[in-house]
């Protein structure tokens, strides 16, 4: 058992701690409060090969191990959460179409999906089914060899730069429902393809949130991803299950910014004629942050090590709930060792505060993650203790 990086990994994360404290922390908060989208961040994500995370090398890609995929997730989030959304709806989909698609969709989309020349993401919830993905309406009908797609989809990322978007549809009309559902990829400029507008959001700022509607949308039949009908909710939750170690390791990182900042500031900021983080209420809140971090740090990094071994439905989703409860946490009490100040946007913490929330909610909420744990556990799938 070893609890520490190894050689690879320890430089793999200088690199990304340097490129976020250099290029994404100092302009952040600023590109965030005017709207503008992070283009020379994107561009350095190419340079970086970061695209590439988990395209297999004979696709050109990186083919990360997890640990190090969670280490690039951790580090842009300490330096804004909301671009590291660019990588992450991304490397979802092309770890979907690298597992499960024809040879003809890989090699098709993975080179340029590994460079980052095609982004993706992929487009599941609907505005009256999230949570509930078997509820979904939109519909792909067979005609010749051609599907052709009606529907909406909402609270998609990447939205406007994805080519392709793997789109979950309804391909028939069964029970149970997910047998009946699969997932197509669709290019950008297709005909009744429409980027219908951009979602207001608390937080999540820099990358693009948008809803999309499909209507009489035709798709060569040739992009159904894997090529066989009704295979779509189980290529789909499996890329979830390595979501859910991607928004982990962003909630590590937003909580991990939230305590470096209040630490910082409890050590400068006087009161009653001493440094705040002499006096003992604040010492225990420091304490409580440092211990809740490193708890939820040690739990992602083994939901992650453990994946790489297969399914890892129980581990991610204890990770993910963990760590995302832990950044609302520390949020929270980093604002209020700030005391006024936390509450402005002259400093880091407002930010963090409204970032962290998503993390709860995204790749599953965590209610959802405490069903999928317990019944994991009582089915005997998954234990506690070795």
């Amino acid at each position: 058992m070893d609890f520490e990086l190894n050689d690879e990994q320890r430089l793999f994360r200088r690199t990304l701690r340097e490129f976020v404290d250099k290029e994404i922390v100092p302009v952040a908060s600023e590109w965030e409060r005017e709207g503008r989208y992070p283009t020379e961040i994107v561009e350095r994500f190419k340079e970086m090969g970061l695209f590439g995370m988990t395209v297999p090398e004979e696709y050109g890609g990186l083919a990360l191990d997890r640990v190090s995929f969670a280490l690039v997730f951790e580090e842009i989030a300490r330096g804004w959460m909301g671009v590291a959304g660019v990588l992450g709806s991304h490397s979802l989909a092309a770890w979907m179409i690298a597992q499960h698609g024809t040879e003809e969709q890989r090699e098709t989309y993975l080179p340029d999906l590994a460079t980052g020349a095609r982004r993706t993401g992929i487009a599941l919830t609907e505005p009256a089914a999230g949570t509930d993905l078997q509820g979904i309406q939109t519909r792909a009908v067979r005609d010749g060899d051609h599907y052709v797609i009606n529907g909406t989809k909402t609270w998609i990322t990447n939205a406007r730069h994805a080519d392709p978007m793997p789109v979950l549809v309804k391909t028939s009309v069964t029970e149970p429902a997910h047998r009946g559902m699969s997932l197509i990829l669709v290019e950008p400029g297709t005909p009744g393809y429409t980027v219908s507008r951009d979602l207001p959001k608390l937080g999540y700022k820099g990358t693009e949130t948008c809803e999309i509607v499909l209507e009489n949308v035709r798709v060569p039949a040739s992009r159904l991803l894997g090529g066989v009908e009704g295979r779509g909710m189980q290529q789909a939750l499996s890329a979830l299950e390595l979501g859910r170690v991607n928004i982990a390791a962003r909630a590590v990182g937003v909580s991990q910014c939230a305590y470096d900042a209040a630490l910082t500031y409890s050590r400068e900021r006087h009161a009653f004629g001493q440094p705040i983080a002499d006096f003992q209420a604040i010492q225990l809140k420091i304490a409580d942050m440092a211990t809740d971090i490193q708890a939820a740090r040690l739990l992602t990094y083994w939901a992650a090590t453990r994946s790489e071994s297969g399914a890892v439905n129980s581990e991610a989703a204890m990770a993910k709930y963990f760590a995302s409860e832990v950044a609302l946490r520390t949020t929270l009490e980093a604002m209020r060792i700030h005391g006024g100040y936390g509450y402005s946007q002259e400093f880091v913490l407002e930010r963090l505060y409204r970032d962290a929330p998503l993390m709860a909610i995204g790749e599953g909420t965590n209610d959802i993650q405490r069903m999928v744990i317990a019944r994991s556990l009582i089915s005997g799938t998954a234990k506690v203790g070795w």
